[in-house]
């Protein structure tokens, strides 16, 4: 059996060390995830909670039977670490790869979301400060337009005196922070921009995030592969040994001095 370079297996180490800890972060993120969500009821949710669980805790499994295998030089525990770890990065290639087509899918899920909770009125406290937050952030009012809150717009849809966005002018009643209604006698401006676009392109920005993440995943999974043969080569690579030569010296050894001291003697008897 080889020896493995000392370079070489700190390299390796330290690419496992990190799949290791991202591992472990986001099998965190997705037990809190969990708890906060365990009252929802989209079952869309869970099965996307359920895919993070496998996706932390294989390659954790992984990292730890490699880190094993390099520690003790065990060659069955780095192929099975190379062979899980390559099975993973095609099944991240082949996600890269059909993401992208499935992203109208993807846009139009999102769209049907958000169109469901029509009409705005009978939204929860939650969903109705989600909604405020995003139109005074982004400076944009109702799903479709302001009529999707049937003459009870909120206070955060008017624009401010001042604001560049485009506006119309509107009457009706209002709905202040703290809930109560008033009515206008002098028109009011309301942002003109619906909200539906702006939460889709948040929505599918997320989507472009998973795509980066998975993709440096990959890379790094590539790595840890490509060190593991590089590991597993030189284990295999056989010790020169070197060739034994007869040599006259070396069988007569230290005792060629005892045989000569005693020829003389012998032939004087």
């Amino acid at each position: 059996m080889g020896k493995v370079n000392v370079l070489l297996k700190r390299s390796y180490v330290c690419t496992i060390s990190v799949i290791a800890i991202t591992a472990v972060l986001t099998l965190g993120i997705t037990v809190f995830s969990h708890g906060v969500l365990l009252d929802e009821e989209d079952v869309h949710i869970f099965k996307g909670i359920y895919s993070l669980y496998g996706i932390s805790v294989i390659p954790l499994l992984f990292a730890i039977i490699g880190g094993f295998g390099v520690w003790k030089e065990k060659k069955w525990a780095l192929i099975v670490f190379a062979v899980g770890m390559i099975l993973g990065c095609l099944f991240f290639i082949v996600l890269e790869i059909s993401l992208p087509f499935a992203y109208q899918q993807m846009e139009l899920m999102v769209k049907n979301k958000y169109l469901s909770l029509l009409p705005l009125s009978n939204l929860s406290e939650s969903e109705l400060s989600e909604l405020d937050y995003t139109q005074s952030e982004f400076h944009c009012c109702g799903l479709t337009s302001l009529e999707d809150w049937e003459n009870d717009i909120p206070e955060s849809c008017q624009c401010d005196m001042d604001s560049s966005d485009e506006c119309v002018d509107t009457y009706g009643s209002m709905r202040n922070d703290s809930g109560l209604n008033f009515s206008n006698v002098k028109p009011i401006r309301i942002y003109a921009k619906p909200c539906l676009p702006v939460l889709i392109q948040l929505g599918m920005s997320h989507v472009s995030i998973f795509i980066g993440i998975t993709l440096a995943k990959t890379l790094l999974w590539l790595l840890s592969v490509g060190l593991c043969v590089a590991v597993l080569c030189q284990l295999n690579k056989k010790v020169d040994t070197p060739n034994v030569v007869y040599s006259r010296e070396a069988k007569a050894g230290s005792y060629d001095i005892l045989n000569d001291a005693q020829e003389p003697s012998l032939k004087t008897e």
